[in-house]
């Protein structure tokens, strides 16, 4: 057995991603170098650790063992990199935080002067939908989750950073009165939804259902950038959040529509599983955040109490 550091890395990436692109994605190397580095990895082993089906890659038993034994290695030489630096004083470690994916608009301006000042800190973001996210943290495979809706079977502790908005929108073609409109807008505008697990998609249908509202639904998108586009194409109106349409408004793509009962609010919440064992990295953080949200709230979303 020969194999690298490198070589594990990728491995453990493939079988977490299930995907040689998202892989080398994720890793930020080329397609062709991860399947090299595949390629090289299975050499070493009489036993495959992959097979592909309709140019699907799938993970073998035997593959999934030597994942695991490959994350635990990897773990170790993290271990020894993070105890170095804390042997000199410096705040080491990884911070793992998964986020809702209107969330990828918030939390940089949280992290980003937290983890400048400790160069020591390895951060880990996963992007996805409401579903994944409280997955991952029901797992413990992250410190903490960033989401606007908190799970009601999940006992969690939570930080509130600030406040989230939702509004009807549509592009700037159509012509609206100004004037505060009532429900019966919806009759006549085919919506936009998000896809099922997110938490916009689940805001939007209790606001559509406490209110009684008939819609029309147009389509699903998996995603806000998708929803926006689709919007800004005139395929349709949709319920959004304000802190992901913040360009568009400026640019004059994106409008809102005055409706009664809008804008939904609800609040930004880091969340994290109740007793969890918080790593120091994780009580820094939490720490910070407590001690210079508000400083970071006025500086970076003034904008946002405008609207």
């Amino acid at each position: 057995m020969n194999f690298t550091l490198n070589q594990l890395q990728v491995f453990s990436k493939i079988a977490q991603t299930q995907s040689v692109t998202k892989a080398a994605e994720e890793l930020h190397l080329t397609q062709p170098a991860v399947s090299i580095q595949l390629k090289n990895f299975q050499n070493q082993f009489d036993i495959p650790l992959t097979e592909v089906i309709g140019r699907k890659i799938f993970i073998t038993d035997f593959g999934k063992d030597i994942a695991e034994a490959a994350d635990t290695i990897l773990t170790q030489v993290y271990a020894i990199n993070y105890k170095t630096q804390a042997h000199k004083g410096e705040l080491a470690g990884r911070l793992k935080i998964s986020v809702v994916s209107t969330g990828k608009y918030v939390i940089p301006y949280f992290l980003t002067d937290f983890v400048r000042k400790h160069k020591g800190i390895e951060l880990v973001l996963d992007v996805t939908n409401k579903m994944k996210v409280l997955e991952s943290l029901k797992k413990n495979e992250v410190d903490f989750a960033l989401v606007s809706v908190l799970p009601e079977k999940m006992q969690i502790e939570k930080l509130e950073l600030m406040q989230n908005k939702l509004f009807l929108v549509s592009n700037t073609k159509q012509k609206f009165l100004k004037k505060l409109y009532d429900k019966n807008i919806f009759k006549d505008m085919p919506l936009i939804y998000r896809e099922q697990g997110s938490g916009t998609l689940q805001t939007m249908e209790k606001f559509i259902e406490k209110n009684k509202i008939t819609v029309i639904k147009k389509m699903e998108l998996t995603s806000n950038e998708a929803v926006k586009q689709a919007v800004i194409a005139g395929l349709g109106y949709s319920i959004m959040p304000l802190i992901g349409i913040k360009n568009e408004l400026h640019n004059g793509d994106i409008q809102i529509i005055p409706v009664k009962g809008l804008p939904i609010k609800s609040v930004w919440n880091l969340i994290w599983q109740k007793n969890k064992k918080l790593t120091p990295v994780s009580t820094a953080f939490l720490q910070y955040l407590k001690k210079e949200k508000s400083k970071i709230i006025k500086e970076k979303f003034e904008w946002f109490e405008h609207y």
